[in-house]
């Protein structure tokens, strides 16, 4: 049988790519994603805005009655 043969400039960019993800997770504490798309806080966004009317909901309603 034959064996195959290595292909050492692969195995240098596996390396090489493995030896960066490490570094990127040793200096930012996670994985840093670099494909996801940039969203703006200005655009309208239903779902964000419903949201932190839900979570500031109780301390208002708390500061009305109280009043």
């Amino acid at each position: 049988m034959k064996t195959k043969k290595k292909d050492s400039f692969m195995d240098y960019i596996k390396a090489n790519r493995k030896g960066s993800r490490e570094a990127e997770i040793e200096n930012h504490g996670h994985p840093v994603s670099f494909n996801r798309v940039h969203v703006s806080r200005k655009v309208y966004n239903r779902k964000r805005d419903k949201a932190d009317a839900q979570r500031r909901l109780p301390y208002l309603f708390l500061t009305v009655c109280l009043n």
